[in-house]
């Protein structure tokens, strides 16, 4: 009594997030299924020369395996979150775990190299995409304070698996061949379906069941010790399930929330991360072939990629700590505006390189600014539309990046195949990064700025900079003055209660004496006019 119910139109208030306990194991699972989604896609090029040889095809025809499979972790953004929205993320990951090993396993008995794209492709990509969305949503569940870190961490999946399932992939294709190999990595992806049983929802039901006992408490202060206490806690329990009887029929939740594009930080978001995508990934992608091309060995050209991930699994954590400090966290964004301008200018720098020294030098700068981006890129539209919203915000960035994936890298390739010159691509994709960044920037301050400036509607939620817990905060203080401005507060000390019974039953008798009636009114006003506790009680349960 005298509290919002959940069921009259309102969310039920968020629960604070651990930030510890299961979430340490929840990020256990994030970091797995992040290694997996980031990682798999490019050890799989390790089977690429055998593939060749029984199918008899080209290079490029094998390659479509990994693009098709980037293409499904990306393009499937908004599917994924209508999932997410509709089922949960538990059952969702278990589901994409499933399809991702049938896949791999699937894709060990096939024939020709269509078989190859629908099943290695297509269905083991649709699994990973299950489990990569939903993991990142468990994860800024789970923390609020300490979600850079934990940002950061999960992020380090990705160059860990990468140097580990490369030479996995290698000495199993040696021993078992493609197939065997195939199988075998199928039964490791059965692993997602474990990450995704860890992904425990937090108890929104909680609350709901501390304000009913709460109500009872309330109730038990208010009456006089005895057979009408009972009489109006149970007239207080039976009004309440009168009104969730009525009012059975709910509003469905939004399956994809596009009201996320009438957040300006959020479209300022999408489109720097958009000509991101461009460019970030034309460096390493090439990178062997320039070593080659400049002269270099084989072996030393390949070793480059190793220092890069090496320099990347301790980038990732590194900025997350870094952007958690309370100084660094309101002011994210710049963090990551400066992370792709660093990115951007190691790549024009490091255009003329021609010898072996200048691409290890470029390899240190790149994996240092590529972890800032990787560690940074979801940490930043967590802040931007809080994590209620986020499951729908991730599906659609997703499948814009999917968009610059297909545009970037191929165009990168054919450019190289008609200028035969790597400089120049170097100087594109550099600028491009370069470009994102500086928009970023400059938006954020201009646009964000300005509207700070302004005074918030009172029904529009805050769109970012805040972290979760102050919002889930804000609202139970809210919730709890709408309480007090329409009833009695019950929160007294014994005295207080015993004090104000006895002004009560003072003038009750006062105007019996003088055959005043109760007046209508409010429960609060009723109460100091004469009438009993039992009656404000009822009409407070109405």
């Amino acid at each position: 009594m005298g509290r919002p119910d959940p069921e009259e139109g309102q969310l039920p208030a968020p629960v604070k997030p651990p930030d510890g306990g299961w979430g340490w194991i929840v990020l256990l699972g994030c970091f797995v299924i992040t290694g997996f989604s980031y990682a798999f896609p490019k050890a799989v090029s390790v089977y690429f020369k055998e593939l060749m040889k029984d199918f008899h095809v080209g290079y490029s025809d094998t390659a479509w395996i990994s693009s098709i499979m980037l293409a499904m972790l990306y393009g499937t953004g908004p599917v994924c979150s209508i999932m997410v929205n509709q089922f949960g993320c538990r059952p969702v990951m278990l589901i994409g775990g499933l399809l991702a090993s049938a896949g791999m396993i699937l894709a060990s008995f096939t024939t020709n190299i269509i078989e190859l794209y629908l099943t290695a492709g297509v269905l083991t990509g649709l699994g990973m995409a299950l489990n990569f969305q939903p993991s990142l949503i468990m994860l800024g569940t789970y923390f609020d304070k300490r979600r850079p870190l934990a940002n950061g961490l999960a992020a380090a999946g990705s160059p860990v698996f990468l140097s580990s399932l490369s030479p996995l992939g290698q000495v199993l294709l040696e021993k078992f061949g493609w197939r065997g190999g195939f199988l075998i990595m199928g039964g490791l992806l059965l692993n997602c379906c474990t990450c995704g049983a860890v992904m425990r929802p937090l108890d929104m039901g909680m609350k709901r069941k501390m304000g009913k006992a709460q109500d009872k408490y309330e109730a038990k202060e208010m009456l006089p010790i005895g057979g009408k206490s009972e009489e109006g806690i149970s007239t207080t329990d039976g009004t309440k399930k009168g009104k969730k009887a009525k009012k059975k029929p709910k509003k469905g939740k939004k399956l994809l929330d596009f009201s996320i594009f009438s957040n300006r930080g959020f479209i300022i978001y999408t489109i720097s991360k958009f000509i991101l995508v461009l460019g970030l990934f034309v460096p390493p992608i090439l990178l062997v072939n320039y070593a080659k091309d400049t002269g270099v060995p084989d072996t030393e050209a390949a070793f480059l990629l190793s220092i890069i991930g090496f320099i990347d699994i301790f980038a990732r954590p590194a900025c997350g700590m870094v952007a958690g400090l309370k100084w660094v966290r309101p002011h994210v964004a710049y963090l990551f505006s400066f992370s792709m301008l660093f990115n951007g200018l190691t790549d024009i720098c490091s255009a003329r390189a021609s010898n072996y020294t200048g691409l290890v030098i470029f390899c240190v700068f790149f994996g240092i600014s590529y972890g800032m981006v990787g560690a940074l890129q979801f940490e930043v539209l967590m802040a931007i539309v809080g994590s209620q919203k986020f499951s729908s915000a991730i599906g659609l960035v997703l499948l814009i990046e999917a968009f610059a994936v297909l545009i970037g890298p191929p165009s990168a390739g054919r450019l190289v195949d008609a200028l035969k010159n790597y400089e120049v691509i170097f100087y594109l994709a550099g600028s491009e990064v370069v470009l994102s960044a500086l928009f970023l920037g400059v938006a954020s301050y201009c646009c964000l700025n300005r509207g700070k400036k302004e005074p918030p509607p009172e029904n529009n939620p805050s769109a970012g900079g805040g972290s979760d817990t102050e919002e889930a905060e804000s609202d139970v203080q809210e919730a709890e003055e709408h309480s007090s401005n329409n009833h009695q507060p019950a929160h007294s000390t014994d005295n207080a209660v015993v004090v104000a019974s006895e002004e009560a039953n003072h003038v009750a008798e006062e105007q019996r004496g003088e055959g005043g009636g109760c007046p209508a009114g409010d429960g609060e006003v009723l109460a100091r006019d004469g009438c009993n506790a039992d009656q404000m009680v009822e009409r407070d349960s109405f």
